[in-house]
């Protein structure tokens, strides 16, 4: 027997109010869809403008101008990184003004080589990159490259000095007084022997004994290259007096007003020679402390009349001081203290003439003329550049964070 087919029974349409309601629910998940998407595509843009003014948009602002050349903050922090490498974090803030310094100087340095026609090709910055071992980066490169224009700059110097040239052979000494200088001539005289005194009479050890043959440029000050080009071979010159100069001897004068305990209550005045404390320490006869030192004085004391105020042994930082002034009676001023650890302004320079006229250039003085040639020369092309350095405090400390987050 057949079985009954089913009838189809026909799917109801929807109604026109269902379709609206329908339409209504699509157009709402539409709206929340899109509101969604502008509200996290807002948030996105804000986390990165927020990203980029921090961590992007600095490292593109120009720090440092070099005439027409400019330098990103980015490339200060590559060379912050790279100077500082294996450094205390604490030094890295340190190292930031030398190493800004270091930047405008490269950049000073291989614009004016540049212009003498001194160039380094990226064939040679490869060969040391190779031969110290560095890796090949930005920083590295321009590190290795101011080395090389450096090198070939003093080539550049060494080449243009003639191999004979005016030179005087002289020996120097500053001492204290105009006494002690006629005192050291007188025996210079008899004896001959000139650098025999140094060690007892001369206190400037950065300027003394026998200098060997120079040339004008390389004299330690115009008052020694004036007598080296002016006295006789084989003649001293008179005693030569220089305000400034700077020796390391000085004599006290010293007064305890009152003791209590391990203390006392001093005052006192530095003088810059034994004959001048002398004369002064006479003229307290008649004369007062307080205003002879505001006139000679070479300590920072004169400013307050010589007054100390109350010291232990130790406070003043010379041990000359101390075994006078602790043992000193009340009210009595010292004789001249002979000081050796406190410098004093003003002296008098001899000069003896070994020799002069035109002598081969040695090599250690040869090295030292190019060097001053470079320097002379670096400080032309400084003076006329246009500079500028826009790195301040807050730029600083935001490289340093930057590096030392890095590491």
């Amino acid at each position: 027997m057949a079985k009954k087919q089913k009838r189809a029974i026909p799917k109801q349409a929807p109604t026109k109010r269902q379709l609206s309601k329908w339409q209504r629910q699509m157009r709402i998940r539409r709206i929340i869809i899109i509101a969604a998407s502008v509200f996290l595509a807002g948030i996105m843009g804000l986390v990165g403008y927020g990203y980029y003014k921090d961590k992007i948009e600095p490292l593109r602002e120009v720090v440092f101008t070099v005439n027409d050349a400019s330098l990103t903050m980015g490339y200060y922090v590559k060379m912050l990184d790279v100077y500082t490498k294996g450094m205390e974090p604490h030094l890295v803030y340190y190292m930031a003004d030398m190493v800004a310094t270091e930047i405008i100087q490269a950049e000073v340095l291989a614009q004016g080589a540049k212009r003498v026609g001194i160039e380094v090709t990226p064939a040679e910055v490869d060969a040391r990159l190779k031969e110290y071992e560095l890796p090949d980066g930005e920083a590295y490169r321009d590190m290795i490259s101011a080395d090389l224009f450096r090198e070939k700059l003093r080539e550049y110097f060494d080449a243009e000095l003639p191999d004979i040239m005016e030179q005087a052979h002289v020996q120097v000494m500053l001492v204290e007084s105009q006494e002690v200088a006629d005192e050291v001539i007188t025996k210079i005289e008899a004896s001959g022997n000139f650098t025999a005194l140094v060690d007892e009479f001369s206190h400037h050890p950065e300027i003394e004994g026998d200098l060997g043959w120079l040339p004008r440029e390389l004299m330690p000050n115009p008052l020694i290259e004036e007598a080296a080009f002016s006295v006789a071979p084989g003649e001293i010159s008179q005693p030569i007096y220089e305000e400034l100069a700077t020796k390391n001897i000085g004599y006290w004068l010293i007064e305890v007003i009152d003791t209590k305990d391990d203390e006392i209550k001093a005052r006192a005045m530095l003088l810059g020679s034994k004959v001048e404390a002398e004369e002064v320490r006479a003229r307290l006869a008649s004369e007062d402390f307080s205003s002879l030192s505001e006139e000679y004085s070479k300590h920072v004391s004169k400013f307050d009349g010589g007054e100390l105020g109350w010291l232990k042994q130790g406070d003043m930082g010379s041990e000359a001081f101390d075994e006078v002034a602790f043992n000193l009676d009340l009210n009595t001023v010292s004789e001249p203290v002979k000081d050796e650890s406190f410098p004093t302004a003003g002296g008098y320079w001899i000069v003896r003439v070994v020799d002069r006229g035109e002598h081969e250039l040695e090599k250690e003085v040869r090295e030292r003329l190019t060097d001053k040639h470079m320097s002379d020369w670096l400080a032309g092309q400084k003076e006329n550049s246009t500079i500028e350095n826009r790195l301040d405090e807050e730029k600083k400390s935001w490289a340093v964070d930057r590096v030392l987050r890095g590491r």
